[in-house]
């Protein structure tokens, strides 16, 4: 099967770490995030990735070529912003049959084999995967029947026009006859398909429980590091403490001083931290942490240098910064 990623976006959410690496490429414990949406279905059944985007392709291809992926990895680029329906209708020369679609930035428990089994028990021509919400105003929303039809779909409704607390969670399997209903150029799925499709009886959605994180925001990204540990979405490395964190290797592990306290973080190789406290932070390849520090809810980048006595709460820093001695700040990014 063959699945496309939407990955349209620029990150700008999680700047500055995107400004030099595209977001499908950013690390979430030994793989990247990418492959934690690819993941939804068995490895052994994708055979290539098609990723839709404009921003940095030719990085996220050479990544993959060089990391011998158990899949083949092509891109559609965009050279100007399509929308959801046109970053995927570009890709209608180079997919077939039926495929599964993935918004590129969704970390779930979703099994998409359950829905491609509804995909073809419904005869639909696109299925999607639904996750209950209280609030359902930011996404899109779907009427569900006994059959797992889709009799309604509305994007981003009004509070007074709610009728439905499942919404589309970024994960779909469609037939390649879901072109025929998209116009060319810039359009939304949400907006422009998926309404008619539902009308016309050929939308289906099955449910499912777990978690559902839309990994592209720092807050988010903090809660994907925080489940991928907790349902063991690595391959590699060493998890410990009674508030899990994970360590790219055991010498890692080592390396951390006595007296240093970790919780629900995500420590690469080569980093150093000292006698300080990490929580649900994430803490890039060779990123060191001075003595006195108290990092929470942060974004560490590659290489970042966090001094003695620094509060950073919420901060995202850049790759290779350096922040000095005693900083304190709540939220934004470093530098600042």
């Amino acid at each position: 099967m063959q699945v496309v990623v939407l990955a349209g976006g620029v990150g700008s959410r999680l700047r500055p770490w995107t400004n030099t690496v595209p977001k499908p490429l950013l690390p979430v414990l030994d793989q990247t995030l990418l492959e934690h949406v690819v993941r939804s279905l068995p490895v052994d059944t994708v055979d290539e990735v098609v990723v839709a985007g404009g921003y940095r392709v030719d990085q996220i291809k050479a990544h993959f070529q060089a990391a011998d992926a158990p899949f083949d990895v092509r891109i559609v680029p965009e050279d100007e912003p399509l929308g959801t329906g046109g970053a995927l209708g570009n890709c209608r020369d180079v997919v077939s049959g039926t495929f599964a679609c993935f918004n590129g930035d969704i970390i779930s428990s979703l099994d998409s084999t359950k829905v491609l089994d509804m995909h073809r028990a419904n005869g639909s021509v696109g299925t999607l995967g639904l996750w209950e919400v209280e609030d359902p105003t930011r996404f899109g929303i779907v009427g569900l029947d006994d059959d797992h039809k889709i009799t309604r779909f509305m994007e981003k409704p009004k509070p007074e026009d709610v009728f439905s607390h499942l919404i589309n969670a970024g994960s779909y399997i469609f037939n390649d006859d879901v072109f025929d209903w998209m116009p060319q150029g810039r359009h939304s799925i949400e907006r422009d398909v998926f309404p008619q499709l539902a009308a016309e009886g050929l939308l289906s959605g099955v449910p499912f429980e777990g978690y559902f994180i839309d990994a592209g925001t720092p807050e988010a990204w903090t809660e994907a590091v925080k489940a991928s540990i907790e349902h063991q979405r690595f391959n590699s490395g060493h998890v410990g403490g009674s508030k899990p964190s994970w360590f790219a290797s055991q010498e890692v592990r080592d390396g951390v001083l006595p007296g240093a306290t970790l919780e629900h973080s995500m420590i690469s190789e080569g980093c150093q931290i000292g006698q300080s406290s990490v929580s649900m932070s994430t803490l890039l390849e060779g990123a060191h942490v001075g003595n006195k520090a108290h990092i929470v809810a942060s974004l560490i980048g590659k290489g970042a240098r966090i001094g003695n006595e620094c509060h950073l709460d919420g901060v995202v820093v850049d790759h290779e910064a350096v922040v000095p001695d005693g900083t304190v700040q709540h939220g934004g990014s470093w530098p600042v």
